[in-house]
């Protein structure tokens, strides 16, 4: 049964594949400075603090996956994605710091 205030965790891996699949548009909820600093390539940066869930760039029939440094940012625009009633539910779980551990490429500055 679908529930719509479930947040979706994803793993590492389950991200890197989809986005080489092109099945996802990887939405980073971090600030400029961090995004600028270290990034997952393909990644847009939609900070958390001016984050609107209406105006978030048009996914094209993909899965937006949010993502920040750890996870809780993302979950925070999950959850501001619900009370705004879209389909958005998914983030990377443990963030970028759960993909670096996984020994995923990042790109840097």
């Amino acid at each position: 049964m679908f529930t719509a205030s479930k947040t979706q965790d994803l793993t590492p891996q389950q991200v890197k594949a989809a986005l080489d699949a092109r099945e996802i548009l990887l939405i980073d909820v971090r600030e400029p400075d961090e995004f600028a600093a270290e990034k997952i390539a393909g990644a847009l940066n939609v900070p958390l603090s001016t984050f609107d869930p209406t105006t978030l760039p048009d996914a094209a029939g993909k899965t937006v996956v949010l993502q920040c440094a750890g996870g809780k940012r993302s979950a925070m625009a999950v959850d501001k994605c619900q009370k705004a009633n879209t389909a958005i539910q998914t983030h990377l779980a443990g963030g970028l710091a759960a993909w670096k551990a996984a020994g995923l490429p990042t790109i840097r500055g």
